[in-house]
């Protein structure tokens, strides 16, 4: 994430994707939640 300087640097480098629920999280995974209030 900070060698990509951020969200959209990691996005365009294919470093970041959207999972859903049935995910299986792996060792040295970031999360960001997203959720509706």
């Amino acid at each position: 994430f900070i060698a990509c300087q951020g969200e959209q640097g990691a996005r365009e480098a294919g470093k970041l994707r959207l999972e859903g629920k049935e995910y299986i999280v792996q060792d040295g995974d970031v999360m960001h939640f997203r959720f509706n209030v």
